[in-house]
């Protein structure tokens, strides 16, 4: 639990900031990089720390990734420019590839299906505790005190985690010989970081037909070509193919990609829209993007009933209509921008990701046994970390194009109608995450809901 706070306030707390920080450091139509370098690397990492905890134990994995988390956040504390805090914020990424899926896994190998439900309310309760804390800090940070802070905050949350692992998480693992996928890594990072970088500079640092977005997008797609290649020779693959092939953990990675662009939309945006449309406080702001993971948890604790009741689709199928129904009244009423009415809408798309999220991953996760535990929930992870990556980039190239190198502040009306066509753009994205929702298997067979789960110490 108390490494999921390290991750749910970083997710909370550093929106609220990012106008202060561009105050600061300058460099507007460079902060999408603040998210989408995190959520890069991030994403990158998650296969091969997630093959790693399946052949040398998850504990190591997860306490390396709390190290990285923790020099990352000390070294952007201390950040003196815009490249450099996106440079250190890509420290902080490899350190959440760790953590994340790792406390997730962590949780499937001790709890059995029907025991989850519970468990899921407690690591909902950090959310909850997160979607109020991280934004209130945020804000005050960055109204009263210094931004820098955010990033500290995370110093004792770390030495926390950190002893709290290495004193209460034990397992016993076979050891035998393991070939890494050094290649495939190496070409899913080039290909990930080349295809971002020409989503996010195109048609902001060059032009789209410009040689440099030519070279971007061209190298990109051969890195994924090769990786792929790689991929069905490799004894040991970083990524493998068959998580893909199987249409329940298919459709479930496309839910999290779905998950992971709606949640970046909103939180990269919201704060900006409404300080620079309604000249609110950067504390009213990260208290109204707070509904959001407000509304999460609360039908994440309920979700195990549901789930247990009629079906993981059934869940994963109500909760992506309700997200549809909450994006599309952010997209409709973005044009009259409301603190009360961006909140309502904030807080219905939260309650439908709580019934989205964890539901499908639990589904997948509950498909495999404990040695493809840890890579099914990777894949599910780094669907969601590229989701919100390639998200990001989109809907930054989108904003930015449309402000045609204008900043937020100095011309409001063309920011409501650049930062209105991202918010349908999220709504979209919703619908097609629902259609995936229902590509789901209807068998209850090829989604077991009853069973026990190996621990780690069995392995």
């Amino acid at each position: 639990m108390v490494t999921t706070g390290l991750v749910a306030i970083d997710a909370t707390i550093l929106a609220t900031a990012v106008p202060t920080i561009v105050k600061d450091l300058g460099g507007f139509a460079s902060f999408p990089w603040l998210f989408s370098v995190y959520l890069l690397t991030q994403a990158v990492a998650v296969p091969i720390y997630s093959k790693l905890a399946d052949t040398v134990g998850r504990k190591p994995i997860v306490l390396i990734g709390v190290g990285l988390f923790l020099l990352g956040s000390v070294l952007s504390g201390f950040a003196w420019s815009m490249p450099t805090l996106i440079a250190f914020r890509a420290i902080q990424g490899l350190g959440a590839g760790a953590v994340q899926p790792m406390a997730i896994t962590i949780a499937g190998d001790i709890y059995t299906v029907e025991e989850r439900a519970k468990a899921q309310g407690y690591i909902a309760s950090v959310w909850a505790l997160s979607s109020v804390v991280g934004p209130t800090l945020g804000g005050v940070f960055s109204q009263y005190v210094t931004w820098r802070w955010i990033f500290f905050v995370n110093v004792p949350l770390c030495l926390a985690a950190g002893w709290l692992l290495v004193r209460h998480l034990h397992e016993r693992i076979e050891r035998r010989r393991h070939t890494i996928d050094w290649t495939g890594g190496a070409l899913l990072t080039v290909a990930s970081t080349l295809l971002i970088l020409g989503l996010l500079e195109g048609g902001n640092a060059w032009a789209w037909d410009a040689p440099q977005s030519i070279a971007a997008f061209g190298v990109g797609v051969l890195a994924l070509v090769g990786f792929l290649l790689v991929e069905r020779r490799a004894a040991e693959p970083v990524l493998p193919l068959w998580v893909m092939s199987r249409r329940l953990l298919g459709t479930t990675a496309l839910i999290a990609v779905g998950v992971g662009v709606v949640l970046i939309g909103l939180t990269s945006y919201i704060p900006s829209y409404l300080e620079a449309l309604l000249h609110v406080s950067p504390l009213t702001s990260g208290l109204t993007l707070a509904m959001l993971t407000i509304g999460w948890p609360i039908s994440a604790s309920q979700a195990g009933r549901l789930y247990l009741r009629f079906g993981f689709r059934a869940t994963v199928l109500l909760g992506s209509v309700v997200v549809v129904g909450g994006t599309a009244a952010l997209a409709l009423t973005a044009g009259r921008p409301s603190v009360v009415v961006v909140g309502l809408t904030c807080f219905v798309v939260g309650l439908g990701l709580g019934l989205v999220a964890a539901p499908s991953l639990i589904a997948a996760q509950s498909s495999v046994g404990w040695g493809e535990r840890a890579v099914v929930t990777g894949a599910n992870m780094f669907a969601r970390s590229m989701g919100s990556a390639v998200g990001v980039a989109v809907l930054g190239a989108l904003v930015n194009g449309l402000m045609h190198g204008a900043d937020a502040g100095a011309d409001p009306v063309r920011f409501r109608g650049a930062v209105t066509a991202g918010f349908v753009g999220v709504a979209a994205v919703a619908v097609v995450t629902t259609i995936a929702a229902l590509a789901m298997p209807r068998n209850r067979a090829d989604v077991p809901v009853r069973g026990g789960a190996e621990s780690a110490a069995a392995a």
